[in-house]
């Protein structure tokens, strides 16, 4: 896992802008450095490794799934979104460098990830296709999440789990995966996600379920997304025990 990180910080640092307008490249810096765990990055590198690939040829799609999801979390915390003024431990990006600079900057994010997915070394095409699928979704699952349209699947496929997939399937695209291994891909990444949602609800005890019912649930995605990797023909190790690590974790 460190050389892993060490590959997405370091591809991180060279696609982040520096310098003028400086205060503008300090608020993106600080939106993605920010204490993150990086899970979908090392979803996507592992994945390009579970159909064969290297996982250096997942780096800048990695770093664009990251740089989505930061812009994605500095939308949410806005004062016309959820009103949050602490993300990870730290003010949001809001609340330190003001209203409009997070917007600019959340803006930045996003078109930024698409310009980097597209130096993957193959499949450009596709991985630029994936990636936009999970742009649209998550905004999706955010309008019925603040709708409280109560459709519980529908918000979680879409604003969790729509972006671990589009980091598997940019990951098994840019390692040269087959048909099969993507849609592989996409059934483990659907189910880690929906693994990770119900956890976090665990965690925050806010599920719309029973205590025993979202520990089934966990489960049971769990399981599904584990079962999935049996289909490819590469290194699967992490990905299964990045699936069962997140069952019962911490935070």
């Amino acid at each position: 896992m460190e050389k892993h990180l060490e590959t997405i910080e370091r591809t991180l640092d060279e696609v982040l802008p520096k310098g003028r307008p400086e205060g503008f490249s300090e608020a993106m810096r600080y939106a993605v450095g920010a204490g993150g765990k990086r899970i979908r990055p090392l979803v996507c590198l592992a994945a390009a490794e579970a159909v064969g690939g290297a996982a250096d040829d997942a780096k800048y799609p990695a770093v664009a799934i990251e740089l989505l999801h930061n812009y994605t979390l500095v939308h949410d915390d806005l004062p016309s979104m959820d009103n949050d003024t602490m993300r990870r431990g730290k003010p949001s990006v809001w609340a330190k460098f003001g209203e409009s600079a997070a917007v600019l900057a959340g803006d930045a994010l996003q078109a930024l990830a698409f310009g980097v997915a597209a130096k993957a070394p193959r499949n450009q095409d596709k991985i630029v296709a994936a990636l936009g699928e999970a742009a649209l979704g998550v905004v999706q699952g955010q309008v019925e999440d603040i709708a409280k349209s109560g459709d519980t699947t529908y918000i979680y496929t879409h604003k969790t789990a729509d972006l671990f997939v589009a980091a598997a399937v940019m990951g098994g695209l840019a390692g040269g995966g087959t048909s099969a291994d993507i849609d592989a891909l996409r059934i483990f990444a659907l189910n880690l996600g929906l693994a990770f949602q119900f956890e976090d609800d665990l965690l925050d005890g806010d599920s719309p379920y029973s205590k025993e019912k979202t520990e089934s649930l966990v489960r049971e995605t769990t399981a599904a997304a584990v079962a999935a990797l049996e289909k490819l023909g590469g290194k699967t190790d992490f990905l299964r025990n990045l699936a069962n690590r997140l069952v019962g974790r911490r935070s």
